[in-house]
Order: C-alpha cells, then sequence, then structure tokens
C-alpha cells in the first residue's frame, strides 16, 4: 500500500483509540521506505509522544518488571518506558519497532500487552494507539518468523514506496530540491534494494534524505561531495547524482522565470526535471506572501511552455500539493488548463479514424 493511504490507515486507528474501538496495527517492509516515519508524522500531527520499544534489545521480564515482596505477596514494579498517563500524558503512541527481530521468547511476552492493552495489573491509557514494524523474512534483516498467535493480534499492512508520496514528504520537509528533481528524472532510483546481493548503502527513501544532509555539509567541498553521496546511497546512484548536479549549472535563470520575463525551456529532460523542483520550491517559499500570486500565475504559465505536456502537469501537480487549492482560482491555471486540454484533444483527434481519412 501506498505511503500516504498508510498515513490515513495510522491516523484513523490512532483517533479510533479514545473512541474504544483501536485495533494494533503492523507495518511490513524492506529497510529505510519509511515505516517509523509515518509514526512519526501521526505523533507530530497531533502532538502527541512516540515510546518506541525495541523488543529486539530486551529480555522477557523487561517488560513484565521486576518482582518485589509486599509482606506475604510479591507485585511487580512496572517499568517506567510503558505509557503512564501522569508521566507521557492521555493520548500517544507505543510502538513496538523492529518487532519481527526480536527472539520469540520476548514477542510471547509482548502477547497480552498487544491483544489485552494490559501486562498483568498494568493497563494502557485508553487513548494510546499500538504499532508495530518490521522487515520480512526476505530483507536480509535479523528476523525471525512471526508466531501465529501475535500475527492475529494485528492488523497487517504491506509499506510500499511510491514517487509522488515521497516527493510531497520531501517539499514539506525542506528537502533539496536537487535530490527530488533527480528522482523525477530518475524515479526508479528511489528505491533499489536487492537482498541477494546485501548491499550496505542503497538507495531508499531514508538514504536519499541522508544525501540531502551530505549536500548540505559538503556541497561547498568537491573533494568530499562524491563519497559522502557514494556512502549514503551506494556507489552507482552517488555517481549519477553527483553528474546530475554538476549538469544544474546550464538551468536557465530561476529568478527570471518567478519575475515572469521571458526565458527559455532547456531541451535536456534532466534540467526540465530540475527547474520544474526548483520552480515547486519557490511556489512554497512564496506561499502567504504578497508576492505569492505573481509568483504562482508566472510559474503556470511557465509550466505551459514545456514542450512535454507530462512535464508540465507534474510541475503543476507537485505545486498544487504544496500550496494548495487556491492555484484552481488563478486565470493562469484556467489558461494552462485548457492549453494541456487542447492537446490532448488534438492528439486524441491524431489517432481517431476520421483523422486518417483527412490525410
Amino acid at each position: 500500500m501506498r505511503p500516504a493511504l498508510i498515513l490515513a490507515v495510522l491516523e484513523r486507528e490512532f483517533l479510533s483509540a479514545r473512541e474504544g474501538h483501536h485495533t494494533p496495527v503492523m507495518l511490513w517492509g524492506p529497510p529505510g521506505v519509511g515505516k517509523s516515519q509515518m509514526v512519526a508524522q501521526v505523533a507530530k500531527k497531533h502532538g502527541v509522544p512516540v515510546i518506541d520499544i525495541r523488543l529486539s534489545q530486551m529480555e522477557p521480564t523487561d517488560l513484565r518488571g521486576i518482582p518485589f515482596r509486599v509482606g506475604d505477596v510479591v507485585e511487580w514494579a512496572i517499568p517506567a518506558m510503558l505509557p503512564d498517563t501522569q508521566r507521557h500524558g492521555a493520548e500517544g503512541i507505543l510502538f513496538l519497532d523492529e518487532i519481527t527481530s526480536a527472539a520469540p521468547t520476548v514477542s510471547a511476552a509482548a502477547y497480552q500487552l498487544i491483544l489485552d492493552r494490559r501486562l498483568g495489573a498494568y493497563v494502557v491509557p485508553a487513548g494510546w494507539a499500538i504499532f508495530a514494524a518490521g522487515n520480512r523474512q526476505g530483507d536480509r534483516g535479523v528476523t525471525y518468523s512471526m508466531p501465529a498467535p501475535l500475527a492475529n493480534r494485528f492488523s497487517h499492512f504491506g509499506v510500499d514506496t511510491h514517487l509522488d508520496d515521497w516527493v510531497a514528504w520531501a517539499y514539506a520537509n525542506n528537502i533539496d530540491e536537487r535530490v527530488i528533481a533527480f528522482l523525477r528524472f530518475r524515479p526508479d532510483l528511489l528505491f533499489d534494494f536487492d537482498p541477494a546481493h546485501n548491499p550496505v548503502a542503497f538507495p531508499s527513501p531514508r538514504s536519499w534524505e541522508f544525501a540531502h544532509r551530505a549536500l548540505a555539509k559538503f556541497g561547498e567541498k568537491p573533494e568530499l561531495l562524491l563519497g559522502s553521496l557514494e556512502a549514503c546511497v551506494g556507489p552507482a546512484a552517488g555517481v549519477e547524482l553527483k553528474a546530475f548536479i554538476d549538469n544544474l549549472d546550464n538551468l536557465p535563470d530561476i529568478d527570471a522565470i518567478i519575475n515572469g520575463m521571458s526565458t527559455t525551456v532547456p531541451k535536456e529532460t534532466d534540467l526540465q526535471y530540475a527547474v520544474a523542483a526548483a520552480l515547486v520550491g519557490r511556489a512554497i517559499r512564496a506561499k502567504g506572501s504578497a508576492d505569492e500570486t505573481k509568483v504562482f500565475g508566472n510559474i503556470l504559465d511557465y509550466a505551459g511552455r514545456f514542450p512535454s505536456r507530462e512535464m508540465g502537469v507534474m510541475l503543476v501537480s507537485d505545486m498544487q500539493r504544496a500550496v494548495g487549492e487556491k492555484l484552481f482560482a488563478l486565470p493562469q491555471f484556467a489558461q494552462w488548463a485548457k492549453k494541456i486540454a487542447n492537446v490532448m484533444i488534438f492528439d486524441m483527434w491524431q489517432k481517431s479514424p476520421a483523422a486518417a481519412r483527412t490525410q
């Protein structure tokens, strides 16, 4: 399932905890696809804490707590890491990350916690959602087969990668526009993991964020930049990204486009992707400013000049996801949409029997 849909599921499950019909959710996927990131996004949106418990680093008694004697009765000291209303708040997310890396004896200790929301006398607060994540056995991670009794305590969702969803996240989180443009140009490199070869560094949504950080740290140090990019996304993808960035010296003047000045559209496809990404970034920075309407309108005018209408559609779609539906109210949007529609109708006509009869 694509990340945007999984985010919607997690959000609804979080809200359902306060309504009394929450079902624990298990996210499956290879390393680096953003499972933990999505859980963190839901928590951030609602301003609640995430308690991240790594069962792979625990013994069975770590969840149960430490026994102590009170008179003739043995009681259990509840582990401080478990959600507590007074310490952590009435709502939050209990996240059991890397659950498939936990030894069977440890995961068995979590059965009651996951399904019954309790461990002995301890009870998970009503407003807390329970999410878990793990790698599949074919992902070359340290994994155990999930026992049927544990699996039956979750609803299960497989996490897929989806470029549009990653691009929307990247713009919202100020990821370097050069990385976004490169992945628009080479979408197959968003995630390229072959467990048979067990690579150390490989392209993934997580490692492209690392590449963004590498550009910020080493962008002015050419002797270090290539090596740092290869260290993040692997040798092949690192070399490609570096070559792509080096070619951006031939970009048209982005400021001139923003100001509505006559500017050529580059013929090279990679440069067109780079221009589109840069323009979306400028639109995001102009959002809410006094120049918002002018900037949006000039970008829409430029979008209609791409030789490939798909490039213009991509630019406008990314821009709309980033700045919202106010784009639709601009006269330039109507002009762009009409132009695109006319091109599409003409293409359809050219392929029709009627067009063949006139030739």
